[in-house]
């Protein structure tokens, strides 16, 4: 046999294992699990870390104001040194509106060491707890809109499993070209890596940092958000660290709580990924190789050796290489569903594949030269990741 074809046979095989042992991390059913009303409906405090968000608070304040919770629950945004005029129109905005009481506050200049939003969600935690003495955290992004009863939805699940961290993949928005074309596929590479049913069986660690509820009593077992003020990937290091002190997390896909940010040009998309992806790596060359060999040959190859085998007329080549990339296409079918678009964007999954390997390269070029970015700002090599 080729050379060719033995890759593609490796293609085929990596794919098979991906589709039946990989906790199926390609089905999209994996949403809140059956839940009841508590006896006592537990306070809450909503954290909305935001920098520069004018241009999406008047689509996602405005149902955290509205949110119809039958306990007590305050929200606290923290203006994190924005330029836009954030404060000021969040405060326009609660005047408007009324509901919840809205607190907006601001962190100051960040602490020696914190990167990202993790200085701000700091200051807006510390300032929930001494305020209101709340049972739990809603730590949400800026951009997430939620329905009137997402609040009151999370606390039933965390409270019916008796869950510390609660967290929910956001519906990210999916309009343009280069949102179809790489929007769900973030999701689809990112179920991969943490396949819901193992981080809900506590195989694995992860969260979604759009929308998470926590417990405060979890929250100062794991020491968080101190123990995790280096990581640039906060969602996935804040489970690890409830996870480690003896929490129990769930994820699973939203299926009433959406993004509102646009991503119209490929260049902001790419910032979105490189900007974590080299950290996710944990910052080591050999994984950067391994990972790129790796996508190549699962990835790439299939489409590769089924349209050389048809032009070479090689034998077993073009059906081991088209098997591969049906199975390919198949997985990621669910994921279109979730995402309400076309089955024809499946066979194009490779050459996202290809767009996100070249944007994991450029994330580990980014850190070479010593820094990253978060909102506009720039900050040091974090420590590795634990």
């Amino acid at each position: 046999m080729s050379a060719w074809l033995w890759i593609a046979l490796a293609a085929l095989a990596a794919w098979l294992w991906l589709l039946l042992g990989q906790g199926f991390f390609w089905r999209t059913d994996i949403t809140l699990p059956r839940r009841r009303d508590p006896e006592r409906w537990p306070s809450v405090a909503v954290v909305v870390p935001a920098r520069d968000e004018a241009e999406v608070l008047p689509r996602s304040l405005p149902s955290l104001l509205t949110q119809d919770y039958p306990g007590r629950a305050e929200i606290f945004l923290v203006d994190d040194g924005s330029a836009d005029g954030t404060g000021a129109l969040a405060r326009r905005l609660a005047t408007e509106l009324g509901g919840l009481r809205l607190t907006v506050t601001s962190p100051g200049e960040p602490g020696r060491g914190w990167t990202g939003k993790l200085w701000a969600v700091r200051h807006g935690m510390a300032l929930a707890r001494e305020r209101t003495g709340a049972d739990y955290l809603l730590l949400t992004d800026a951009d997430i809109a939620h329905e009137p009863d997402s609040l009151r939805e999370l606390v039933r699940a965390a409270t019916t499993h008796d869950l510390d961290l609660v967290s929910q993949m956001a519906r990210l928005r999916v309009a343009t070209f280069w949102e179809r074309l790489i929007v769900p596929a973030f999701v689809y590479f990112f179920a991969q890596l943490y396949p819901f049913r193992w981080v809900n069986a506590g195989h694995r660690a992860a969260a979604a940092g759009g929308c998470a509820l926590l417990r405060v009593a979890a929250a100062e077992r794991a020491g968080v958000p101190g123990s995790i003020r280096q990581a640039v990937i906060d969602d996935v290091a804040l489970a690890r660290a409830v996870r480690r002190s003896g929490g129990r997390i769930w994820l699973g896909l939203a299926e009433r709580v959406d993004s509102v940010r646009p991503y119209p040009r490929l260049g902001q998309l790419w910032r979105m990924v490189s900007r974590s992806a080299y950290a996710q790596l944990r910052h080591q060359p050999l994984l950067l190789v391994l990972t790129v060999a790796g996508l190549a040959v699962v990835y790439l190859v299939p489409p590769v050796a089924t349209v050389a085998g048809l032009v070479t007329g090689e034998g077993a080549l073009p059906a081991v290489g088209g098997a591969a990339w049906l199975i390919m296409a198949g997985s990621y079918l669910p994921m279109l569903r979730h995402y309400r678009q076309s089955w024809w964007w499946a066979p194009l999954l490779p050459v996202t594949a290809a767009l996100y390997l070249l944007m994991t390269v450029d994330s580990a070029v980014q850190h070479g030269r010593g820094r990253g970015a978060w909102k506009g700002r720039t900050y040091g090599r974090p420590a590795p990741e634990r």
